[in-house]
C-alpha cells in the first residue's frame, strides 16, 4: 500500500512515547480544539497573546550572541521583510548561516520568537550565524506572499553575505511545520530562478501536502493538537481559492512537485503518531528517487512538534541531536 492510500476509517493508531502521552494529557484540557475557518481569527489572537513577540532588547540579554533585526527590501510591490539576526560574540570570519522559517500554520508565529531556541540548538553549539524571516501571515497575505517574503530575504542575505559576515556557500534554509513547508519550497523556488546556491535544506515535521489525503492524515485524525480540521484550515487560509483545486503548484505545496531534482541535501524528521507522517516519507522517497541525498528521521511515539510540546523528554534530545549532527556534518 503506497502511503498515499487510506483505509476509510483506520482502526489503530501508533501509540505516543509515554513521556509526550504525559504533556499531552496535561495540555488536553486547555486546548482550544481544532483549527477551523469560525475560530481562525480569535485562534491568531490567542496565539499572540500566548506569544508575544520578544523585543530586540529581550533577545540581547543573551550576552553570548550579538542580535539584530535588519529591513530589507521585499517582493516587487511588497513591503519590506525583517529579519532578526543572531550572532556568536568573538567569531572573526564568514560562518555558515541557517535562514529560518518559523512554524505557526502559515496564519500565526513570528520570526523573534523561535530565535532563542535556534540559537540554543544550533547558533552557539555549531557557530552559525542565524537569520530568522518574518514573512507576511494567510489569510490576509496568501500565496504566494509568504513565499515570496521568505525568497526575498534569502537572495538579499545571499547578496550581502560579506557584510553580515557569513560564508554564502554555506547557507542551510530550514523551518518547522508551516516553515518547514515553506523552506521546501522556497529550495524549489530558489533552484528555478537561479537564486543563490543551499548547502542543505532542513525540514522538521513539514506541511508539505494541501490534500490531506495520506493514510496518517485519517489515521491521526483527532488525535495529538494537530490534525487533519486544522491541517485543512491552514491550507485553505493560505491557497484562498486554489484550495481543493487541481490549480496548486509545488511552490505552494511542495508535495505537487513532479521534479525534485537539482535540490540541495535534505534532512527530514516527523514522529511517527503524527497526521504530517507520511507525506514527510513520501517526500523523502521522491528525493531518493530524483537521485537526492535526503536523511530521514521518524521518530517512535512522536506527536507533531513533539520537541516543542516535550522538550526535555527522551525523544525529543535524541531528535535534537540528531539534527544538529547533520548541520555539523553539512557546515563544517
Amino acid at each position: 500500500m503506497s502511503v498515499r492510500d487510506f483505509a476509510p476509517e483506520p482502526a489503530a493508531a501508533p501509540p505516543f512515547d509515554p513521556e509526550v502521552e504525559a504533556v499531552l494529557a496535561k495540555v488536553r484540557g486547555r486546548s482550544p480544539g481544532p483549527l477551523t475557518p469560525a475560530n481562525l481569527a480569535d485562534r491568531q489572537t490567542q496565539d499572540a497573546t500566548a506569544r508575544p513577540r520578544p523585543t530586540l532588547d529581550k533577545l540581547s540579554t543573551d550576552e553570548r550572541c550579538e542580535f539584530a533585526e535588519l529591513r530589507v527590501p521585499g517582493p516587487p510591490g511588497a513591503p519590506d521583510v525583517t529579519l532578526v539576526s543572531a550572532r556568536p560574540r568573538g567569531l572573526d570570519g564568514p560562518l555558515p548561516l541557517v535562514y529560518y522559517m518559523h512554524g505557526g500554520a502559515l496564519v500565526m508565529g513570528n520570526a523573534w520568537s523561535v530565535l532563542p531556541r535556534v540559537v540554543e540548538e544550533w547558533v552557539l553549539p555549531l557557530g552559525m550565524a542565524a537569520l530568522s524571516v518574518e514573512y507576511r501571515l494567510a489569510p490576509e497575505a496568501p500565496y504566494p506572499g509568504p513565499l515570496d517574503d521568505c525568497h526575498a530575504g534569502l537572495v538579499w542575505a545571499a547578496e550581502h553575505a560579506a557584510d553580515l559576515g557569513i560564508d554564502p556557500d554555506r547557507i542551510v534554509i530550514a523551518g518547522k511545520s508551516a516553515g518547514g513547508g515553506l523552506a521546501a519550497a522556497l529550495a524549489l523556488l530558489n533552484r528555478d530562478r537561479g537564486g543563490p546556491a543551499l548547502r542543505g535544506q532542513m525540514l522538521l515535521c513539514p506541511m508539505l501536502d494541501d490534500r490531506d489525503r495520506t493514510y496518517s492524515s485519517h489515521q491521526m485524525s483527532g488525535r495529538g493538537l494537530w490534525d487533519r480540521t486544522s491541517n485543512a484550515t491552514a491550507w485553505q487560509a493560505y491557497l484562498g481559492d486554489r484550495y481543493g483545486t487541481d490549480d496548486v503548484p509545488p511552490y505552494a505545496a511542495a508535495a505537487r512537485a513532479t521534479d525534485l531534482s537539482g535540490l540541495p541535501p535534505t534532512f527530514l524528521d516527523v514522529g511517527s503518531a503524527e497526521m504530517l507522517r507520511d507525506e514527510a516519507v513520501a517526500y523523502a522517497n521522491a528525493l531518493w528517487q530524483a537521485g537526492g541525498e535526503a536523511e530521514l528521521h521518524v521518530w517512535p511515539g512522536g506527536s507533531h512538534s513533539f520537541d516543542s510540546l516535550a522538550p526535555h523528554a527522551t525523544l525529543s534530545h535524541d531528535a535534537r541531536n540528531a539534527r544538529t549532527r547533520w548541520l555539523r556534518r553539512l557546515s563544517g
